[in-house]
C-alpha cells in the first residue's frame, strides 16, 4: 500500500481503539453510546474539538486521560511516536517507516526525519510543561489539586490546537484573565506555526538567515492575527450577546482571543452562537486558512494563502515567477497550491451540501460546523449536537479528511512523473 493509505489506516485504528476505550463504563459518567464515543475519539485524534457532550462532566478522569493521549498522538503525528519508540528499543527505522513518517510530517525529503521527530517531541514537551505550570496559577487556586490536571489537560489541548476544554462554556469564565489570554494563545500559536519554523528560529535566531518558508509563516501569521483581532473587535464591539456587556478591558482581551483562536485552536471566551453573521464569516475564513505545515493545525495553511496572493500579484504584474524576501518560486509551487485549495474548497462545499440534506437548520450555522470540522478547529454554534446519526457520520468523515487528507494530498503533490507522450499546445479563453 502507498504511504498515505497506511497512514490513514493508522489514524482509523487509533480512532476505533480510542472510541472503544471511551465507551467503557470506567471512562464516562452516564449513558454513552458507541457512536458518541467514536465521535469524541475522532475529534480527539484529528485534534478538532467538536463534542457532543461536556468533556469535563461526561467523562471520568480515566476518560479525560484517554482524550488527552489521543490529542497528543493525533497532534504530533502517530508515526512520530512510532519512530521514537523504535529508536528507544534499538530497532532501526527502515525505508517503509520513513516513507510513512514523511507523509505524517508533510515533508518532501527523507533526510533528517528521525531528527525532526525528536525535535518535535522535545519542543512539544517543553511548551506543554511551561504552559501547564503557568495555567496552574489560575486553575489550582480555584479547583484545588484537580486544577493541576486541568492545567495539564488544557496545555496539551492548546498546544495541539485541539480545543477540548473541561468546562461547558470552554474558557468563557476567564474572558478577562491575563494568564489565560496569554498562555493559551501562545501555546496554540507556537503549535500552529509548525515545528520546522520553531526549529529554524531556534537554530538560526536571525531574520536574514531564516528560510523562505519560515519568513512567510511568521509574516503571514502576524498579519492574520492583527487582522482577525481588529476585525472581530470592530464587528462585535456593541453586540450584547458577545462583547457588548463586557468592560473595555475584557472586550480587548476577548477580541484578541477570538481573533487568533479560529486558526484551528478551537477555544472560545465568548458565546460563538451569538456572533453576527459578519463575524461568523470572518471566523470561517480564518478557520479555512488554518496554521502552518508540519504543525498541529489544520486548514489549507498560511503558506498556501501567501502563495495564492503572490501568484495573483505576479499575474497582474505580468511576471512569470513569484518573488518574496529575495527568493523566487516557480510554477510548480503555484500548481500545488491551486490543487490543494481547489480540493479543499470542493470538500467543504460537498460537506455542506450533503449535511444539509438531512438537516434543515440555519444555513450559516451548518456551514460553520462543516468548516470547523474541515479546518480541525472545534468552534461550534451548537449545531453538531442537533445532527442525526448520518449528519454526525458526515462531520466525522470531514474531520478525518481535514486532518489526514492534506497529508495524503501532499504525497501526490510531492510525486513527480514525466509524461511519455506530449501533445501540441492549445488555447482556451479565460475570464
Amino acid at each position: 500500500m502507498s504511504p498515505p493509505a497506511v497512514l490513514a489506516i493508522f489514524y482509523i485504528s487509533f480512532i476505533i481503539l480510542g472510541g472503544i476505550l471511551l465507551w467503557l463504563p470506567i471512562a464516562h459518567t452516564g449513558d454513552m453510546g458507541l457512536g458518541e464515543a467514536l465521535f469524541t475519539s475522532t475529534s480527539a485524534v484529528t485534534v478538532t474539538g467538536l463534542v457532543l457532550a461536556d468533556t469535563g462532566a461526561a467523562f471520568t478522569g480515566f476518560g479525560q486521560v484517554v482524550i488527552a493521549v489521543l490529542i497528543q498522538l493525533g497532534g504530533l503525528g502517530l508515526m512520530t511516536f512510532a519512530v521514537l519508540l523504535l529508536g528507544a528499543l534499538g530497532i532501526p527505522v527502515g525505508m517503509p517507516q520513513r516513507l510513512i513518517l514523511r507523509e505524517d510530517l508533510n515533508q518532501t525529503s527523507l533526510s533528517n526525519l528521525t531528527y525532526l521527530a525528536r525535535i518535535i517531541m522535545i519542543i512539544a514537551l517543553i511548551c506543554e510543561g511551561i504552559g501547564a505550570a503557568l495555567l496552574a496559577f489560575v486553575f489550582v487556586p480555584e479547583f484545588g489539586w484537580n486544577g493541576v490536571w486541568q492545567a495539564v489537560f488544557h496545555s496539551i489541548s492548546a498546544f495541539n490546537n485541539a480545543g477540548f476544554a473541561l468546562h461547558p462554556d470552554s474558557l468563557s469564565r476567564w474572558v478577562g484573565n491575563p494568564v489565560i489570554n496569554i498562555v493559551i494563545p501562545a501555546l496554540f500559536i507556537l503549535g500552529g506555526l509548525g515545528f520546522v519554523v520553531v526549529g529554524d528560529i531556534y537554530q538560526k535566531r536571525k531574520w536574514r538567515k531564516l528560510t523562505l518558508h519560515s519568513k512567510l509563516m511568521l509574516v503571514g501569521t502576524a498579519i492574520l492575527i492583527v487582522w482577525g483581532t481588529v476585525m472581530f473587535g470592530a464587528l462585535e464591539w456593541s453586540n450584547p450577546e458577545t462583547l457588548g456587556t463586557l468592560s473595555t478591558g475584557d472586550k480587548l482581551w476577548a477580541s484578541w482571543f477570538q481573533g487568533v483562536t479560529p486558526r484551528t485552536a478551537g477555544f472560545n471566551t465568548i458565546e460563538i452562537g451569538g456572533m453576527h453573521d459578519s463575524a461568523t464569516i470572518l471566523t470561517m475564513t480564518l478557520m479555512l486558512v488554518g496554521g502552518g505545515s508540519t504543525s498541529t493545525a489544520g486548514g489549507i495553511k498560511v503558506t498556501t494563502l501567501c502563495v495564492l496572493l503572490l501568484a495573483t500579484v505576479a499575474f497582474f504584474k505580468r511576471q512569470t515567477t513569484l518573488h518574496a524576501f529575495g527568493r523566487s518560486l516557480g510554477v510548480d509551487e503555484v500548481m500545488k497550491v491551486l490543487a490543494l485549495t481547489t480540493i479543499s474548497m470542493l470538500l467543504v462545499l460537498s460537506g455542506i451540501f450533503v449535511t444539509s440534506i438531512n438537516h434543515d437548520g440555519a444555513f450559516i450555522d451548518l456551514a460553520f460546523e462543516v468548516t470547523s470540522a474541515f479546518g480541525t478547529v472545534g468552534l461550534s454554534r451548537g449545531t453538531t449536537g442537533d445532527l442525526d446519526g448520518i449528519g454526525r457520520a458526515i462531520i466525522m468523515a470531514i474531520m478525518f479528511i481535514g486532518r489526514v487528507g492534506p497529508l495524503a494530498i501532499g504525497f501526490f503533490l510531492a510525486t513527480r512523473s514525466t509524461p511519455r507522450v506530449k501533445y501540441p499546445a492549445g488555447q482556451i479563453y479565460l475570464g
